[in-house]
């Protein structure tokens, strides 16, 4: 998933903040007992997350994808002291990790984490976002952009998760999957409502300002 060596990614690491002990067990244990754990947004980007949300300190950020909950807690560092966090996943299967996983946070009080079909639970959700974070099934990233835009206040930010595909996004020939992100990517680059920019951060994160 990381587009730099393994010697390089460990400075990187030694020169950012530290992860919190729940960080780490969070990371453990998806390691040990979940399903491609690769998933996991990992301590480097865990910190970029928290250092943008703290640079917003938005009020309210939406979540498209939980997973085990590691950058919903990163995320909801940078929360002001009224402020709420969306988290929106459909995997009912990890529910009970990821509820135990937010009840050992200080922020516990600040998360809504909500199961179900986000192309449908979105709808539900009557408020304007400072920060949205995509990072959910990738064929669907085109769908959670259009659905969230005039959800988004501007000044606001969209991050989307994995958008350099491991680098299989520079192939000439490329399988549904990476077709789907370079299509996405396109997508980005073309609206002229934003401003954007790729962070070669892992697996890429596009980082989109709402003008």
């Amino acid at each position: 998933m990381s587009l730099i060596n393994d010697d390089l990614q460990q400075l990187l690491i030694n020169y950012c903040e530290p992860e919190s002990e729940l960080l780490q067990r969070i990371d453990r244990e998806t390691n040990l007992k979940v399903l491609m754990p690769r998933m996991l947004s990992g301590h480097y980007q865990g910190r970029v997350l928290s250092l943008l949300s703290k640079m917003v300190s938005p009020k309210r950020i939406l979540e498209i994808g939980t997973f085990t909950g590691y950058a919903t807690l990163c995320l909801a560092e940078g929360l002001s002291e009224d402020g709420i966090i969306y988290t929106l996943d459909i995997n009912a299967e990890l529910e009970d990790m990821v509820r135990n996983n937010f009840a050992q946070s200080e922020y516990s009080n600040k998360i809504n984490y909500i199961l179900g079909d986000a192309t449908k639970t979105i709808n539900d959700l009557n408020e304007v976002f400072d920060i949205v974070f995509i990072d959910a099934d990738k064929k669907n990233n085109g769908t959670y952009y259009d659905l969230i835009f005039d959800r988004v206040r501007t000044g606001g930010i969209i991050i989307v998760d994995n958008v350099l595909w491991s680098g299989k996004v520079l192939q000439d020939q490329q399988d549904k999957d990476t077709k789907n992100i370079t299509n996405f990517n396109d997508k980005i680059a073309a609206d002229q409502r934003v401003e954007k920019l790729i962070l070669p951060v892992r697996d890429g994160l596009f980082v989109i300002r709402k003008k």
